[in-house]
């Protein structure tokens, strides 16, 4: 939902980070693998309670994944392979800092985890799931036109995401309790991604098989 705001707002400090980078011969795909690597730290951190390391590496890997962007762009790297491992990265990071979590506390934390897992199997599937026949039917994407995929908006998108995140990090005695509502923004956003989604393809042409 905030995501055609927030994205404007950095692509001119990414692109001056980028600069940077492209002067030292670094690849967007390495950008891409290091700040999984770093985002991958929450993980354990949160299970041993390191809330404010780990909000550390996630904030890191969030600013990794606008990065790798941008370096793309601006030394024309980008490519479909670039914004599959990006987008394949980004899933498996957001379900590790869930994992965290759960184990930090199994007792009070496993079941709104795995609400939360679930919820995002939602989201993901929907979001991916689109992609793929937006692509058959050679869709614009007005709204997020640096994008390598079309991207299908809703009540969560990355913006929401990373701001929960932070909030589960800020505030963990109260993960259950965020993480519920979380989920359930989560599952509206599948709900109204699934009609949308279906209403858009069921007035398209069919796609020449």
């Amino acid at each position: 939902m905030l995501d055609r705001w927030t994205m404007p707002l950095t692509q001119r400090p990414l692109r001056w980070l980028a600069r940077g980078l492209a002067i030292t011969g670094v690849r967007p795909d390495q950008v891409t693998v290091a700040a999984f690597a770093v985002g991958m730290l929450a993980l354990p951190l949160l299970a041993m309670e390191a809330y404010g390391a780990a909000l550390v590496a996630i904030l890191l890997n969030r600013l990794g994944d606008g990065l790798d962007g941008a370096l793309a762009r601006l030394t024309d790297h980008a490519s479909d392979a670039g914004g599959f491992l990006d987008i394949g990265l980004d899933f498996v990071f957001y379900a590790a800092v869930v994992l965290g979590f759960a184990l930090a506390d199994p007792a009070a934390n496993a079941l709104a985890a795995a609400l939360l897992l679930f919820a995002f199997i939602g989201t993901g599937t929907s979001f991916l799931a689109f992609a793929i026949m937006a692509a058959r039917h050679a869709l614009d994407r007005p709204r997020f036109p640096r994008k390598a995929f079309y991207y299908l908006n809703g009540l969560t998108e990355g913006t929401e995401t990373l701001l929960a995140l932070v909030t589960f990090c800020l505030w963990p005695a109260h993960f259950p309790l965020l993480a519920g509502l979380f989920a359930v923004a989560c599952l509206i956003t599948t709900a109204t991604r699934l009609a949308g989604g279906y209403l858009t393809l069921k007035a398209m042409p069919r796609a020449s098989e």
